[in-house]
């Protein structure tokens, strides 16, 4: 029992790849490099969404790997430097994949490059996030991730992607490319 707590917690290589799949890298390492992500966090949000099941499919309608509304794909779409691919085409690895990793990119870039805020964003919708700053900010404190999130999914999903992200760079480091920016 001893040996097996602390192959665990020290979580060598070949033991996180056993708890933490890769597939589909090759789309994980073209859509990352394509929105200035680091694969490694591209993998964690995918094993997080759908632990690499492309028919995945939550009880809000959201689909794939990267667990994306066909609403969201639709809007995606619809903006000026789209991915590749088309919302109705969502099912598809390839797509998911490319739609999802830009919506990441996306909440990053509107949440002023915090990570944390954007995976809370993208698990907990961007209106609920808006709300939960908000509510900080009336109580005059600082909006502190995860501790701020009223949902214990949305603070655990956080959780667990920042912890999986680590887990995924150094695990795959030879099979996902270098960091991104974000």
């Amino acid at each position: 029992v001893a040996l097996g707590l602390a192959v665990h917690q020290s979580m060598p290589g070949w033991y996180a790849r056993m708890w933490y799949p890769l597939t589909y890298e090759d789309a994980i390492n073209r859509d990352a490099r394509r929105n200035g992500l680091d694969p490694a966090l591209v993998a964690a949000v995918v094993w997080r969404e759908s632990d690499y099941d492309p028919a995945a499919r939550s009880s809000r309608g959201a689909e794939g790997l990267m667990q994306v509304l066909p609403s969201t794909a639709r809007y995606i779409e619809t903006q000026p430097d789209p991915p590749p691919g088309n919302a109705r085409d969502i099912r598809d690895p390839e797509v998911n994949v490319s739609f999802g990793s830009w919506y990441l990119r996306y909440l990053i870039d509107r949440h002023g490059g915090s990570v944390p805020q954007a995976l809370a964003a993208y698990n907990g919708g961007p209106g609920n996030l808006r709300t939960w700053k908000a509510e900080a900010i009336a109580k005059g404190t600082e909006f502190r991730i995860p501790d701020d999130i009223p949902f214990e999914e949305t603070r655990n999903y956080v959780t667990d992607v920042m912890d999986a992200w680590t887990v995924y760079r150094e695990a795959y480091g030879d099979r996902l490319g270098p960091a991104g920016a974000a």
